[in-house]
């Protein structure tokens, strides 16, 4: 077994090319060398399905503590203050460098900083900067050109993070723990063409992976978001907080061959109604905000309707909005919709809950720091405080912003350290798979029980019997990862099972309902709650501590 040396120069390894990762690229770019790790293509994160937009107080009707008030409102009583009033002062000066950079918002003369806001579900006023209905998408395209030409750093498509390199893997070239202080000290990778894998030693690390949607059946996320960053934090021993708390969207469209479609907030925000088959409206009856109450009651009303009803689907109607209206503000969505034989200036939209957004996640300061030195994490793979127990429409483009500059910011400030010899990946020991179809099986069958029994509406029962069956698939997938050599599928299952049972540990330990998290065995809100919180014994990977 070969060993990587020491090297004073050693560059930031970035695990993530969505906004949060190239954020904080571009932020460290002009001081030190920068790799950006992506595991499929440069263009397929998170980032580039965000339709909605991005939170900036900037008009003369808004406050920071109008937008901290919303802020606390969504997240049911678990938002920590002093993270949101952080962001929200950021928010302005975090819009004006995506403008600085070129982001081609939509305008307005009349607007602040000449564009076009709009408001969506648990906003007290219009503060939502937007790209028509594709934001993300033109923010990652702007920031995205802006990493390609940057010397500074290095682009890897098709690479893959299999594990952190902690001080666990150094007793292999005779050092202990007692040794060295703990620390990340980089990144094994696997280059998913060659199948080769390489240890990165890295200056610092930082996950920018985004969040666990494809841990369920149906969700408006990409293939990208397996929750890799939130596992690898918790197997390297940092603390996983609130992942109980998964955002279903109310509005994905409903179609055979659109199952991942999201319907952008921002259309109920101007105007679209729900309904039931017979055009009756359903949400005035659910909360008097109708359809612009939050997110984790809009859900629950339609899956409470659904399931009333025997439907399959409910519908979001926008035909009175207008077909000029509609072609202006929301192009993507139209076109789409039509591609698929449904006009929505003329008929309604069939649209069903989908999992949407990981509010909790690796534990961090609001410099994105972890508990292990060394170690950042940014966006969807953190809990920070600022989501609470539902995540407000739009502020998960401003954290990736704000805390990706003051991410980078403590990177630089860091005192370089000598990094030893770090171990390079072995394989000796294990051999091709002989049968992929076990980790497509299990895949499948993950995401199946995790629908069915860890869903929008939750009991004890179900979740009990999730775990019992993820503890046997784990159990499984394990073995195959000590026979066999690593793919990209087989990474991303072991991921998701450890955050499969990361979010149903935590929903078993939270009795009561609240935000995201609704149990029949617990329906009341208590008074006061906190955060959850988990954390591993040393030496024992299924010791849980609250």
């Amino acid at each position: 077994m070969s060993a990587v040396s020491s090297d004073s120069s050693l560059p930031v390894v970035i695990v993530g090319a969505g906004l949060a990762g190239l954020t904080v690229a571009l932020h460290l770019a002009e001081s030190q060398p920068v790799i950006v790790l992506a595991k499929r293509k440069l263009e397929e994160g998170a980032t580039a399905w965000a339709q909605g937009g991005i939170v900036g107080v900037l008009g003369s009707d808004d406050s920071i503590d109008s937008h901290v008030k919303d802020t606390q409102d969504a997240g049911a009583g678990l938002v920590d203050e002093r993270t949101a009033e952080f962001i929200a002062r950021h928010s302005a000066e975090a819009v004006e460098w995506l403008v600085k950079c070129g982001v081609p918002f939509s305008p307005d003369p009349q607007g602040p900083l000449g564009l076009h806001l709009t408001r969506e579900g648990g906003h007290a006023v219009r503060r939502i900067a937007h790209a028509a209905d594709a934001t993300g998408k033109a923010i990652h395209d702007v920031l995205l050109d802006e990493v390609r030409r940057h010397p500074n750093i290095t682009l890897r498509e098709q690479w893959l993070a299999v594990d952190l390199i902690t001080n666990r893997h150094l007793k292999r070239n005779g050092a202990t723990t007692s040794d060295l202080d703990p620390r990340c000290h980089g990144v094994y990778a696997l280059d998913i063409e060659t199948g080769r894998v390489e240890t990165l030693a890295a200056s610092a690390v930082v996950l920018a992976t985004g969040g666990v949607g494809k841990v369920y059946r149906y969700t408006s996320n990409p293939d990208t978001s397996t929750g890799d960053g939130i596992a690898m934090a918790w197997r390297a021993g940092c603390r996983v907080a609130n992942m109980e708390f998964i955002q279903f969207h109310p509005t994905c469209l409903y179609h055979p061959q659109e199952r991942s479609f999201l319907i952008t907030e921002a259309l109920r925000g101007e105007g679209a109604l729900l309904k039931l088959p017979d055009g009756t409206r359903f949400m005035p009856a659910h909360d008097e905000r109708g359809e612009l109450a939050p997110r984790d009651i809009v859900a629950r009303a339609i899956d409470f309707e659904m399931k009333k009803h025997g439907l399959d689907h409910v519908w979001l109607d926008a035909t009175h909005l207008g077909e000029a209206f509609l072609k202006e503000h929301f192009p993507t969505i139209y076109a789409r919709c039509l591609s698929l034989g449904i006009d929505i200036a003329r008929q309604p939209i069939p649209v069903v809950p989908a999992a949407h957004y990981t509010c909790g996640g690796v534990v961090t300061d609001l410099h994105g720091r972890t508990d292990l030195p060394g170690l950042y994490a940014v966006g969807e793979t953190t809990y920070t405080g600022l989501h609470g127990a539902n995540r407000l429409a739009s502020n998960s483009l401003l954290e990736c912003v704000v805390l990706g500059r003051t991410c980078a910011e403590d990177i630089q400030a860091q005192i370089p350290e000598s990094v030893p010899k770090l171990p390079s990946w072995d394989d000796s020991q294990v051999s091709d798979a002989d049968e992929e179809v076990v980790i497509a099986h299990n895949w499948d069958e993950l995401r199946l029980l995790m629908w069915n029994y860890v869903g929008i509406v939750r009991t004890t029962r179900r979740l009990e019997r999730a775990l019992h069956r993820i503890k046997l698939l784990r159990s499984e997938i394990d073995d195959y990862y000590a026979a066999f050599r690593v793919s990209r599928d087989l990474l991303e299952l072991r991921n998701l099972v450890d955050c499969a049972e990361l979010i149903v540990r935590s929903a078993l330990s939270r009795q009561e309902s609240r935000g995201l998290h609704f149990s029949r065995d617990y329906p009341r809100t208590l008074p006061v709650s906190f955060p959850t919180i988990l954390c591993k014994k040393a030496k024992k990977r299924d010791a849980w501590l609250p």
